[in-house]
Order: structure tokens, then sequence, then C-alpha cells
């Protein structure tokens, strides 16, 4: 921390020329300089005020330590240095007692509230933050050279996505903090593949990176916590061939003042909280937990779920109750589920206008997912949208009722999915001929609802080998 000398004794004033009031109030200045010590501090012109001579404060260092909020300010100080009054802004009568001269300001205004410092405006105060009180983080700093330029230098450290990141300073990473009231040195969890301890600390500067609000650093630490469980196995997500990665589903009223979008393009691009809180994780697990492309990470194709996939439910939208709800939330908690999942693939019906007709063909839609050949051993994520939900909502459908209709629709004559039918190779062995099969494992289909209010097209994010040999979808609440 900087420390500055202490203010001396006498009236101290702070002061700047853009500033009406501290206009007003240069003369008044000049006359109390000349009754009694003055020291007067400028915040932006060395040459202001013209009736005293003003000491330079233009790096702010006395301003922020002495909390000026406000310019003019006017402070008593003792003989050691302490301070025993102030006055913000200007106020005839207050300045006049405060001085014992009746006569100050006479022709002026009586009142005038002053103008905001520059100790405290928002383009500075996380600089100064960092700067005068000392950042307190305890992350290595890396100094670039004078130059390279910052984002092509933290790609070439390996740091990023292949996208840019924001170069996560002091100040950056400080009002991330405050996005959360957990300390900055909690450990939140152990982040494979390499097992090392992540706090919340390094959880801000990757959310920085990300390009996160300070606001959505209770998501990102949630999701953390989901995905670095032995149920979710992020360890064997990166490792496996497959096309996977951890997708994120919101729910709760935090999805509301964190301006995540659950309408229209729900999984493309324009929302910033939809594509920084999932980026977020996978920069954590890449830069923290050494999870790389390439390294751990031995995906055949990958998919968009590997570089952050994270949205909220359309809650509103539906009678039906939540997915957190589903897996055992209480209404109107804020939490987040994380999945194991590929990207979304359509499912096209505009023609049904009964439930029955659409839950047929969304449950021969599911049927391919991956393999028509491939059963039971997999999750899978189904997103209905506004149009396709309303059809289940007239007919008075709830989730139970349709989940119910739908795993019904899902189960598989393994005869026709054994190796060799159908001139196929794929498929089960001899073994498991005669039998009826469920496409998914119990629970293992996910349901919830996002999507523009036009378009009859839902979707179905395919899943990676479930249970203990695989991955199990993890809900966490968000806390503060």
């Amino acid at each position: 921390m900087v420390t500055p000398p202490p203010l001396s004794a006498g009236l101290v004033a702070f002061v700047k020329r853009d500033c009406e009031t501290c206009k007003l109030v240069d003369p008044v200045l000049g006359a109390i300089a000349k009754d009694e010590p003055l020291t007067v501090y400028t915040q932006d012109d060395v040459s202001f005020p013209t009736s005293v001579a003003a000491v330079d404060d233009l790096a702010l260092e006395m301003s922020w330590h002495h909390n000026i909020e406000t310019v003019p300010t006017l402070i008593r100080v003792d003989a050691n240095g302490v301070e025993e009054e102030r006055i913000v802004g200007w106020s005839r009568d207050q300045w006049q007692a405060f001085t014992g001269n009746m006569e100050l300001g006479i022709t002026l205004p009586g009142f005038r509230p002053g103008c905001g410092s520059l100790s405290v405006d928002p383009s500075r105060a996380d600089e100064l933050n960092a700067r005068m009180g000392g950042s307190g983080l305890v992350t290595r700093r890396v100094d670039f050279a004078e130059l390279e330029d910052d984002f092509e230098a933290m790609y070439d450290r390996g740091w990023s996505d292949g996208l840019p990141l924001v170069p996560p300073t002091e100040a950056r990473v400080m009002r991330m903090l405050e996005g959360t009231t957990r300390s900055a040195s909690d450990i939140v969890a152990n982040v494979a593949p390499d097992l090392i301890d992540v706090t919340v600390e390094k959880i801000a500067v990757n959310a920085v990176m990300a390009g996160c609000k300070p606001e959505y650093l209770p998501v990102v630490i949630a999701a953390v916590e989901a995905i670095c469980t032995d149920e979710f196995n992020i360890h064997g997500l990166l490792a496996t061939t497959m096309s996977v990665g951890p997708v994120f589903v919101v729910n709760g009223p935090i999805r509301k003042p964190l301006g995540m979008n659950s309408g229209i393009n729900v999984f493309g691009q324009g929302n910033r909280a939809n594509l920084t809180i999932g980026r977020a994780v996978q920069l954590i697990v890449r830069n923290v937990g050494g999870g790389r492309p390439g390294g751990v990470d031995r995906a055949t194709q990958g998919s968009p779920a590997k570089i952050g996939l994270a949205f909220p439910e359309d809650e509103e939208g539906t009678p039906w109750i939540s997915l957190a709800e589903e897996r055992g939330m209480e209404p109107g908690v804020n939490a987040i589920t994380a999945l194991c999942l590929e990207g979304p693939r359509l499912i096209v019906d505009q023609l049904s206008r009964t439930p029955e007709s659409l839950t047929n063909n969304i449950a021969e839609c599911l049927m391919t997912t991956h393999s028509k050949r491939m059963v039971y051993g997999i999750d899978a994520l189904l997103v209905l949208s506004p149009e396709h939900m309303s059809r289940y909502v007239d007919a008075g459908w709830d989730r139970a009722r349709f989940r119910a209709e739908l795993e019904e629709r899902l189960m598989v004559n393994t005869d026709d999915i054994i190796r060799g039918t159908g001139g196929i190779d794929e498929g089960l062995p001899a073994d498991f001929a005669g039998m009826q099969l469920p496409k998914f494992r119990p629970g293992g289909l996910h349901i919830a609802h996002a999507g523009g209010p036009a378009g009859l097209f839902s979707s179905v994010f395919a899943g990676w080998v479930s249970g203990e040999k695989g991955s199990v979808p993890v809900t966490k609440e968000i806390t503060p």
C-alpha cells in the first residue's frame, strides 16, 4: 500500500478545475489563505486555483487516501495531522462558521453541491484501488516486454482458447472479486487433470480473461464446483475422444439481473453472459487444471461446447417445473446444472398439432442420438422451443406426463440393432437379442425449455457415457 504524507495542520482543500463550484470558491480560498495556513490539492490542473498556490495531486494519491468523494472539500486538521472536521461542497454558512470569518463569500450564492472527485471516477477507481490500496492478490503477475502486444502475448503463452482474452490486470481482477462475498483465498475445488486447487481469486482471473462481468462470478464459481466432482468427472470428459464438453443450464431469478438470454438465438452469439460464463469455466480447466487439446483433451472432432456454452431456462414461458426443480432444487433457488454434452442438433416438426404426433416425431429423432444402435449408456438434453411447448401446455400435459409418454416411445427392440443386422457391423452383441431396452438410462433424458417465440424447432444435445463409468449431471446452488 502506498503511504502518502499526512495532511498539514490547519485547513486543507481539495479542488479541480473541471468543477464549477470549485471555480466559484477560488477567490474564497485566497481569502482564507490570508488568515490562516491553507493547503490546496488540485486534481486536474496545477495552475488552478488562481488565488492560491496549489499542490499537485494529479496522481490522486492524497485524494484517494483521504476518501475525497466530492470537490470542493474543506478539512480542518489538528497539530498532529488528524482530521477534525470536513465540509463537502460550498455552503456559505458552514464555511463562515468553519473559518470564523462571517464575511467569507458574502457575495456568492448560499449553496452549491460540488462535483464528483476524480478519485472516485468509475474510469479511474479500479486502477487507483489496485495502485494505492495494494491489490492483495497472490496470483503470480506476468510482466510482458515493452514491445509485446498484450493480446498476442497471452495467446503465445497458451492461455487462450483461440479467441482474444481480456488482460487480467490487478484492477480488473479486484473489480471481478467484488461480484462475490467469498474470500479471494477460498479454495473452491480441485481441478483435473493436474489436480490443482483453484481459489476464488484464480477463478476471477480467468473470468476476467473470458470477458465476464463481476455479477457473473457466483455463477462461474458454482459451475466450477459442479464440474470438479467425481460424479461429473471432468477428467474423463477431457480424455474421451467423443466431442463433448460441459454445458450449463441456469435456473432461478438470477437469470434476469444477469441479462441472460433464454429466447431468440439462445445457443448462439450475441449475449455476453451466456457466452462468457461457460468460457470462463473452460479457461479454468485449461489454465489451472491443464486440460488442453492435444494433451489430456483428446476429442476427435470437438464441438462448440468445448469453447463454452451456458444458457438459462425460460421458466416464465411454461407452467412446467424447471430442470433444477426436477433435479431436487426448491422453486426460486438460483442453481446451475452441468451436463456433459456435445453441440445442439435440430428437431424439426412444423405440422404436428397434437402432443401425440409431436411426441412421436421427437422420439424418432431422439432414437438417432449418436446412433440408432447406441442405447441405455448415454444421456441427452432435450430443449423444447416455445411453439413446440405450446402443444403440450394447450393439451394439459405436464412435465411428468410428457416424460412418461416420451420414454414409452423410446424403448428399443434389440433384435433390430444386433451387430450385423441390416449389413451394419456396429451394434449390440448377440447376447442382447430378444430384449427391450430404453434408449437412455432411467432419468438420463433431461428436459429444458428455451428459444425464440417463433419457429417449430427444438434441439437435442447428445451426451457421453453416463453413470459410474462416465459422467452424471450435477446441479449446484448459486450462492453470493
